[in-house]
């Protein structure tokens, strides 16, 4: 069993001073703890519909709708100007992150390519950090707003909960978080 710790790279003052950041991309170097790190995140996903955050998120997340019995249905959440749209298809969600504010953005489409259950849309939050949880609880909060139409019924759509290669627990709020739905991460790092 490899420990991800081993294979992750720490850069101190990146991208600005004070900014631990977490590489997590020499899993691609690896492809042992890249299968490793899939199968875990298939074992840990519930939901036939993953939502997931560019650029590193999809390099984890794809891989699930070749190998997993439950993902159905990647749902991409992407920077300005990276998603074509039809008129009214594209969702602004302002989020704010440790570097500061930002915005992503996602199509309804794409979650109404998903598979409901019941009446409800669950999603599984997938992305590489949990640091301050301001990109998480944005994007959940505004996925959670939605209703969308599919064969002409509506559905809630609803994140069931949040999956994460790291998790920093000191630096976000846990009863916010948690409101919305439980975390769970692979790596945990303390005090930074």
């Amino acid at each position: 069993m490899i420990n991800y710790s081993d294979i992750i790279s720490h850069y101190p003052d990146f991208p600005k001073p004070g900014i631990d950041f977490i590489d997590i991309l020499p899993f691609l170097t690896n492809k042992e703890a890249f299968n490793q790190l899939v199968a875990d995140i298939n074992a840990h996903t519930h939901c036939p519909n993953v939502a997931t955050v560019e650029a590193r998120g999809f390099l984890f997340a794809a891989p699930l709708l070749s190998i997993s019995n439950t993902v159905q249905n990647i749902i991409p959440i992407r920077k300005k100007g990276k998603l074509p749209y039809a008129e009214g298809d594209l969702h602004d969600v302002a989020i704010m992150k440790e570097y500061g504010a930002d915005h992503v953005y996602y199509r309804l489409s794409d979650i109404a390519a998903s598979q409901p259950e019941d009446d409800t849309i669950n999603i599984t939050f997938f992305d590489d950090i949990l640091a301050t949880g301001g990109t998480a609880c944005g994007i959940a909060e505004a996925l959670n707003r939605e209703v969308v139409t599919i064969n002409g019924k509506e559905y809630k759509v609803r994140v069931k909960e949040f999956l994460f290669i790291v998790e920093f627990p000191d630096l976000y709020d846990h009863q916010l978080i948690n409101s919305i739905a439980p975390v769970h991460s692979f790596l945990q790092i303390n005090g930074e």
